[in-house]
Order: C-alpha cells, then structure tokens, then sequence
C-alpha cells in the first residue's frame, strides 16, 4: 500500500469546495497533527488520490489531457 507523503509548499489556482463537515473535522485534525494548513493537507490528500487512479481513469484522464 502506499504511503502519504506531505511535500513542500507550492502556488496554485483559488477554487470552493463544499465538503462533509465530518471529512473537514478529519482533515484539519491531520493538519494541526502534521503542523500543516488545511489547504496544504487537502492538496496533497487530493495529489496523492490522482497518482492513484485505477488504470482506467487513469487513462481517461490522461486521454483528456492531449
């Protein structure tokens, strides 16, 4: 299985998110564990969701993309 791994900071775009309350209260647990943004923690909880995509969403993505 593989492992989260928090990288360093980066610039990004601005967008909303509505999410669960319960999924908020999780994330920013893991943020004040991690001594991370919220923000930081749901970008890298979200990069580490794309790098793994079953392969055919995987393929479709990548399809879209070119």
């Amino acid at each position: 299985m593989n492992k989260l791994k928090i990288p360093e900071n980066h610039s990004g775009v601005s967008k909303t998110l509505r999410l669960p309350e319960n999924m908020v209260e999780d994330i920013e647990n893991l943020a004040n564990l991690k001594n991370l943004s919220f923000n930081k923690t749901v970008t890298t909880l979200l990069e580490f969701s794309l790098e793994n995509l079953d392969e055919e969403d995987k393929k479709a993505l990548n399809n879209l993309k070119s």
